[in-house]
């Protein structure tokens, strides 16, 4: 770990296009969280290109309306091996902004049928201003773990 980035990783015996098939539906990442905060996404298509921005819907007991929402847009998507997004918010007339942070997949094969899979969580974007009042990384230190733990039980391997 270093100042403004935190990784995991989990090696599962799953071909890496399994595992990025379930990264690039949106459906399954309230399943792959491991805090809990992930609800339902707002849209259900697929992840299938960089600048695209999906919607989730969250709740977290410390935000102000307990319920709010995300925009992610996605930012690395090079099938089977990676994928990623920026989290941040609509602003409304179309107009999003996004915080500093973002989610990162890298999926490497491991063996004939295995892959190494890596999550990491970046925050070394985020503004000074953000970081007043939202304390990074904001989960605990097993979260990461957890969600490739989560992950493991979709694609079959845990």
């Amino acid at each position: 770990m270093n100042e403004e980035k935190v990784s995991a990783s989990l090696t599962v015996p799953v071909r890496a296009a399994k595992v990025f098939a379930v990264l690039a539906d949106p459906a399954a990442h309230a399943a792959i969280d491991g805090t809990g905060w992930v609800r339902e996404p707002v849209e259900r298509a697929p992840l299938t290109e960089v600048g695209q921005v999906f919607r989730m819907d969250m709740y977290h007991p410390g935000h102000p309306d307990g319920d709010y929402q995300v925009a992610n847009k996605v930012h690395v998507l090079d099938p089977p091996l990676a994928i990623g997004w920026l989290t941040g918010q609509d602003k409304g007339e179309g107009r999003l902004e996004f915080g500093g942070w973002n989610w990162r997949y890298d999926l490497a094969p491991a063996g004939p049928s295995e892959t190494r899979i890596t999550l990491t969580y970046d925050w070394s974007e985020v503004p000074e201003s953000v970081r007043e009042y939202i304390r990074f990384p904001p989960f605990g230190p097993g979260h990461l773990a957890d969600s490739l733990r989560h992950l493991a039980g979709l694609v079959g391997a845990g």
